[in-house]
């Protein structure tokens, strides 16, 4: 069993999802912590489908600069102002701007097929997905932009 909460701890670190949540997951995967990833990642997909024509009432806009070279600016909405002012919600935004200013999307899509620049094997619009299963909310880029020199 100690076994067991060690991999609910891996998996919560690993996505930031609620205990519960990781632990239902390992237990359908039969404790496989690859097939609970895999998991969490399609029940992450379904919520934010299920949640996708509820309106957004607010948001935050974060900007990142690069060595004075490079900028952008993110806005991401939220549904309650709740979540948008929880720590780990502007920090998803920060993080979204500076995938902005390094992969110079062209347009959202572009910049949701992304690879997440810190985590390769993720796409932002799975930073997305997460967010939404986290959050209990819609979560969308709504705008961005990116200067450069």
């Amino acid at each position: 069993m100690l076994m067991d909460a060690q991999k609910v701890k891996t998996l919560r670190q690993q996505t930031g999802i609620s205990f519960a949540q990781c632990k239902e997951a390992l237990d359908t995967a039969g404790n496989d912590l690859d097939q609970a990833l895999a998991i969490l990642k399609e029940k992450g997909a379904a919520i934010a489908e299920r949640k996708a024509g509820r309106e957004l009432k607010a948001g935050t806009i974060s900007a990142y600069i690069h060595q004075g070279t490079i900028g952008a600016m993110v806005e991401l909405q939220s549904e309650t102002d709740f979540v948008s002012k929880n720590p780990e919600f502007k920090n998803l935004a920060n993080e979204l701007a500076m995938q902005v200013a390094a992969v110079n999307p062209a347009d959202a899509e572009a910049l949701l097929t992304s690879p997440y620049i810190k985590e390769p094997d993720k796409t932002i619009d799975d930073l997305v997905k997460t967010a939404i299963q986290k959050f209990g909310e819609r979560v969308e880029v709504s705008r961005f932009i990116r200067f450069s020199l």
